[in-house]
């Protein structure tokens, strides 16, 4: 009984926090602006928290190794992946928004909405890489430089001091540091997730209910079957025969803190603890993650195609030819993948989708596509954040050899 409550007893207190979070604020829509700050505060914390985190596990991670070719070799596995798997969930969408159109007839009157200003391209690329100055990457808004100088550090301290260096053991103190305090905070975690919630239903439940709600009635069952289906498979690919029931013994507390937060990001510390349990090789899960947190989304890649597909519908465009899908592939991976690490790239990747597919319409797509975003937001970040456990299964299949689990689980039996 002591173990079951130890292993399940916090998961259990957040799904039924989120539950009846979600009847508070169905039912009593006012009181959510009431809680809301409870649910900010968390979150806040969190966002204080992984920055260091993504900092020290990346760079610790790379500075301890003791083969700079290894190192190269997680990470070009782990970007591949991401790849390769964002190109799956679009054709999956794609597919199923043929057989399942959410627009139906055109819509004859449509708001408008101004559109915003957006930086040119080249710009786009300065954002992707880097940020002005080193006080510009300590803010969760700019992830993806964060992560591309936390790689360069990494290189430079192996190659200055190497695993045993102190710039090594340094970085490795602070993310133990880290993940320390990331225990303490989830025990405020039901509380807050019970105050998400509740703002989450007062917000949207009515537009869930109405003209959206055939788009969701296909969005929301998809990412649960794709959870439970496309995950397994990846972690039998990964971890062989005992791979699955690993996966599924680990995942569910990632899966709810992506559900609740609705951020890659704050599910981190989460996804670390999930690839510890398990038995990931610590460099592994310190790349494979952050990274993911900015890179994987194949829940995204699922909401760009369906942006794209319900804005047809609206329109009264044929949603079909093979010229169209590809185009719809490139864009659904470029934006999911490439732009969600750009500061404000969720909105800059709907302005990308509606200056491609629909530049004569753009002051009225803009907003139904950001809407859609929305709408779609916590089951698209739990395939996310959650996909990023999962993808440490392959990778640490391709670094470790196809037997690393089954030594994990007997080291683990050993101790």
């Amino acid at each position: 009984k002591r173990a079951v409550l130890k292993n399940y007893g916090l998961l259990g207190a957040m799904l039924a926090a989120m539950l009846t979070g979600g009847v508070t604020g169905w039912l009593w829509p006012a009181a959510a602006g009431t809680l809301r700050p409870l649910g900010q505060i968390f979150i806040n914390l969190m966002f204080c928290v992984v920055v260091p985190l993504v900092f020290s596990s990346i760079a610790g991670a790379i500075a301890g190794m003791r083969s700079v070719r290894r190192a190269g070799r997680i990470m070009g596995v782990t970007v591949l992946t991401f790849v390769v798997t964002g190109i799956l969930a679009a054709v999956l969408m794609f597919l199923l928004m043929k057989a399942f159109p959410p627009v139906l007839t055109p819509w004859q009157s449509l708001p408008t909405e101004a559109v915003g200003d957006y930086a040119a391209p080249g710009q786009l690329l300065v954002n992707f890489f880097t940020a002005e100055d080193f006080v510009g990457l300590l803010s969760r808004r700019a992830m993806l430089p964060l992560i591309v100088f936390s790689v360069l550090l990494g290189f430079a301290a192996n190659l200055a001091g190497g695993p045993d260096g102190p710039v090594a053991r340094g970085l490795t103190a602070v993310t133990q540091v880290m993940m320390q305090l990331i225990r303490l905070l989830t025990y405020y975690a039901p509380v807050a997730f019970f105050a998400i919630f509740a703002g989450l239903v007062a917000d949207y439940g009515p537009k869930i209910a109405g003209a959206y709600g055939r788009a969701m009635a296909v969005y929301y069952p998809l990412c649960f079957v794709y959870l439970f289906t496309v995950f397994p498979l990846m972690a039998r690919l990964g971890g062989g025969r005992g791979g699955i029931g690993a996966m599924l013994r680990h995942i569910a507390r990632p899966a709810l803190t992506s559900l609740g937060t609705c951020s890659s990001v704050a599910t981190i510390p989460a996804n670390l603890e999930a690839a510890e349990d398990t038995g990931i090789s610590r460099d592994v899960a310190e790349m494979v993650i952050p990274l993911g947190a900015t890179m994987h989304m194949d829940g995204s890649c699922f909401s760009c195609v369906l942006k794209i597909a319900f804005l047809f519908g609206v329109f009264g465009i044929p949603f079909e030819g093979a010229g169209l899908i590809v185009k719809i592939l490139l864009v659904a991976v470029f934006s999911s993948v490439a732009m969600s690490g750009i500061p404000g790239g969720g909105y800059i990747g709907e302005h990308i989708i509606c200056t491609l597919f629909f530049p004569a319409q753009m002051a009225i797509a803009y907003p139904i596509a950001v809407t859609i975003g929305n709408l779609v937001d916590p089951p698209a970040t739990m395939i996310n954040a959650a996909g990023d456990y999962v993808v440490t299964f392959l990778v640490a299949r391709f670094t470790e050899g196809k037997d690393w689990l089954e030594r994990a689980q007997r080291e683990k039996a050993a101790h």
